[in-house]
């Protein structure tokens, strides 16, 4: 089993960069590797009161391309070309996805203490083409079909540390962006399918909740006035405006912003240099792509309609602000109806499983039996129709194939939402609106034309994997801190 699995894991295929990776040695035969090295301690630095472990991020895509290498010659094959010609001008595209896991206690191995957090950082191979001579565009070869399963999801890096410290997280992962700067300034030489091939890389961070791309970005919390990691937009501009947004921020610009905020150059009050910097306040260390996250959209989302579900029932509209009891009453007025007609167990925290159940007719219907008046029953139906029409659109990994009506109604359906939010439940959106209704209201059609899709580039794979690493953890890891992320 041992050399069955030396084979799989990275660090069994040789390989080399042309022209050499900067500042990455140019081994092959590199396995696990202790997430720490490369961190230079000094005499007065704090030892870093954690355990990681990574793989070197090149040695790990060799090993994802040589997994896929039957479907690269079948590919090569399928669309008609001598894969003896064809030793050079691959292009791989790579999703990275990163997210925190909140609470993984209940290990008593020996060792340092560690956060009872950890830290999941992992990437997918979405897409493999080859430009031929003659040919301005690429031939896809290769086309990731389930890029939210975690099968196709590989780890990279996992640590234990609190997503929120700020220190020990750039700390580990600052290693994996220097290497994957100097991988996109070089080419991969394989040998695939028999011949030496060479292989650009591509890096799109798209599987990233909100909170990470803040953190990533040097952005506020997500409580911020700058309500969202797109535009500029403040919370209230974007409550009176709900739709008409374009996309304007980026890494590059983020790290201007922060150059600003750090130097303050026409000194200003502390107030006007936030408003010059919209927000950006920490250096950004990671770049990650302009794009909403479709599961965490979706809960987001679900959170919301769960809320507007109580105010409907309380009949918040005609009151001003009612009690926390009055709240309390009703929530758990909505969990026993809930429970009773669909049998929904309630949830501390939203989730994916519990927010796709909610966001149905069906709930909306079961919702009404408690609405008294038949005015607000109708704008309940009609806000949850409009949402079931756009929705498709964020989720799928090809709306232009598996939604394409509803991709063309987009925009005129969310108008269409945002009147009846700011006319039927003014109340709730009156200068201020959620942080995933603005995207999804503002955003979405202009990130699907340019990336094509929303949902496919999620970071819904990525959270299924921290499933596994949940239960590998409990069930096969050895029980020595020291080896359990090796095990895992």
């Amino acid at each position: 089993l041992r050399n069955a699995e030396k084979e799989l894991l990275p660090g069994f295929h040789q390989f080399e960069w042309q022209p050499a990776l900067k500042n990455v040695s140019s081994s092959w035969d590199v396995g696990i590797i202790d997430g720490l090295s490369g961190w230079t301690t000094f005499v007065d630095d704090v030892p870093a009161d954690t355990i990681s472990r990574r793989f070197r991020y090149d040695v790990a895509l060799v090993s994802a391309l040589k997994d896929l290498e039957e479907d690269i010659m079948e590919g090569l094959k399928e669309r008609g070309l001598d894969d003896s010609i064809c030793t050079s001008g691959f292009t791989v595209v790579v999703k990275e996805s990163c997210d925190g896991m909140g609470d993984v206690s209940e290990k008593h191995g020996s060792g340092p203490a560690v956060p009872e957090k950890a830290v999941r950082f992992s990437f997918t191979i979405m897409s493999i083409s080859i430009r031929v001579e003659g040919e301005d565009d690429g031939i896809t070869i290769f086309q990731e079909q389930k890029p939210n399963s975690e099968l196709s999801c590989r780890p990279l890096c996992l640590m234990f540390v609190d997503e929120s410290d700020h220190e020990t997280l750039t700390a580990i992962l600052g290693p994996v962006v220097a290497e994957r700067k100097a991988m996109m300034e070089s080419r991969l030489i394989l040998s695939v399918g028999g011949l030496l091939r060479s292989f650009r890389f591509f890096f799109r961070g798209t599987g990233y909740d909100e909170k990470m791309v803040r953190e990533m970005e040097g952005l506020e919390a997500s409580g911020s006035t700058y309500v969202c990691t797109l535009c500029d937009s403040t919370r209230a501009e974007a409550s009176q405006n709900m739709v008409l947004h374009s996309i304007t921020r980026s890494h590059d610009e983020n790290l201007e912003r922060y150059e600003i905020w750090r130097s303050n150059p026409f000194s200003e009050s502390a107030d006007e240099l936030r408003d010059r910097v919209k927000g950006v306040s920490a250096k950004p260390f990671m770049e990650t792509q302009p794009t909403l996250d479709a599961l965490h959209c979706d809960i987001g989302n679900a959170t919301e309609f769960y809320k507007i579900f109580q105010d409907e029932i309380g009949e918040v509209y005609q009151k001003s602000n009612p009690s926390r009891e009055e709240r309390r009453r009703w929530r758990s007025t909505l969990d026993k109806q809930l429970r009773k007609k669909l049998k929904f167990k309630p949830v501390m925290r939203m989730n994916g499983n519990y927010a796709r159940r909610l966001m149905t007719r069906e709930a909306v219907e079961v919702v009404c039996e408690l609405v008294p008046s038949e005015e607000r029953r109708e704008a309940l139906r009609k806000l949850m129709d409009l949402y079931l029409q756009m929705k498709p659109v964020w989720r799928s990994t090809c709306p232009s194939r598996d939604c394409p009506d509803q991709l063309c109604q987009y925009s005129y359906n969310s108008q269409q939402f945002a009147d009846l939010l700011s006319t039927m439940f003014k109340y709730r959106y009156d200068g201020k609106i959620t942080n995933y209704l603005h995207k999804t209201l503002a955003h979405v059609p202009e990130i699907v034309e340019r990336d094509g899709s929303i949902g496919a580039w999620a970071s819904e794979g990525n959270e299924s994997g921290n499933k596994l690493f949940r239960r590998f953890r409990k069930m096969n890891a050895r029980q020595s801190k020291m080896f359990e992320l090796e095990d895992v």
